[in-house]
């Protein structure tokens, strides 16, 4: 298929591991941020043409596994209310909260509903006038855009029985996170493309320099990978720490322009809760005040905040890239894709997933 058969040709692969194993004198340990670049890394082996220096940790880059329990559980006691429609995109239904997921739910009567786009969920308000339709948006910048605009489309439409429950969280605030804390081993990151492609990345060039880390906007087939991780390699090997683009044929440095202003009229940045990790200053958009009343959170208050019982996975350190999924002792055993303990073996994105996909034994 053209635009993928050509970055996963073997002659051009093979090329850049050779330049990898080349270029590389000393170990370095560099983190993939989004789980898609995860997905590709397991999937095509991509670390086995690795020199041995190299060591790449998983990052907090999944949207859905960072979604915290607290949220899960709102969502799911909005579900359960009258007249109520809970819309979400598919990989949340299977998240587990404090005792129950939304597919679980939606087996037992809610009406939980599968859209494929926030503006499918503004369209659902519009043909149920007397139900009260709720978006679960989670996700990072990659798909505010567009829960943004499903908030400005209802508000310019008029519609009263909408809301949003917002999860979304920020990347950079998230890699600041990471460079602070006590005992990090991360030297250097592959930056997500797909987030770059609507922020920019101009926000990423004070990170590098505060941290002396190099970053590099990399895309998610094997080539993009491994060129991204050979352009890391160069700057640590020559103590450089700048941010570069490797994903050129898709990120702009000042990103795209009609999201990031439609971004900036919706949403405003406020504090978050990661799952597994916690709070993150900064790291969050949240509705504004001028479209507070398709806040669901203040619409639909939590009346019955469970209790969470630790279930012993290790999501949080997996995320953090302290941890691989098969160093949980749950991985594979307890903790499997058809009953998952914890978020990283659910989502698309996540981790575990990918490891108990194509690498059980890495």
């Amino acid at each position: 298929m053209k635009y993928v058969d050509e970055f996963r040709q073997p002659r051009l692969i093979q090329a850049l591991s050779s330049k990898l194993q080349k270029i590389t004198t000393r170990p370095w340990t560099i983190m993939e941020v989004c789980g898609g670049q995860t997905h590709s890394i397991v999937k095509f082996g991509l670390h086995q043409l690795l020199p041995d220096q190299i060591r790449l940790v998983h990052g907090p880059g999944c949207p859905v596994c960072v979604t915290p329990i607290e949220l899960i559980d709102h969502a799911i006691e909005i579900a359960e209310l009258p007249d109520a429609i809970l819309c979400s995109f598919g990989d949340m239904l299977r998240v587990p909260g404090s005792g129950t997921d939304l597919l679980t739910q939606k087996a037992r009567g809610a009406d939980v509903r599968i859209v494929h786009s926030p503006l499918q969920a503004v369209q659902v308000a519009r043909e149920h006038p007397h139900s009260q339709v709720v978006l679960f948006a989670v996700g990072f910048e990659t798909t505010a855009p567009a829960n943004a605009m499903a908030v400005f489309q209802a508000k310019k439409l008029g519609l009263k029985n909408f809301s949003l429950l917002s999860s979304h969280v920020l990347v950079p605030p998230a890699l600041r996170f990471l460079m602070q804390a006590p005992g990090t081993e991360v030297q250097g990151f592959l930056a997500a493309g797909h987030v770059c492609t609507v922020t920019g990345y101009e926000e990423y060039h004070a990170l590098a320099a505060r941290y002396r880390v190099p970053i590099v906007v990399t895309g998610f087939e094997p080539f993009d990978i491994l060129q991204g991780l050979a352009l890391a390699v160069e700057q640590l090997e020559r103590g450089e720490a700048a941010v570069q683009n490797q994903y050129q044929r898709s990120v702009r440095e000042e990103g795209n322009h009609f999201a990031r202003e439609l971004l900036q009229t919706v949403f405003q940045i406020v504090d978050r809760e990661w799952r597994g990790i916690g709070k993150i200053e900064g790291s969050g958009f949240g509705l504004k005040d001028a479209y507070a009343d398709y806040d669901a959170a203040l619409r639909f208050p939590m009346k019955n905040p469970q209790l969470y019982k630790d279930n012993g996975c290790i999501s949080g350190l997996v995320l953090q890239g302290k941890k691989k999924p098969c160093q949980c002792p749950l991985f594979g055993k307890e903790c499997t894709p058809e009953s998952p303990l914890g978020a990283p073996m659910v989502s698309t994105e996540g981790a575990c997933s990918a490891y108990f996909q194509y690498a059980r034994s890495v």
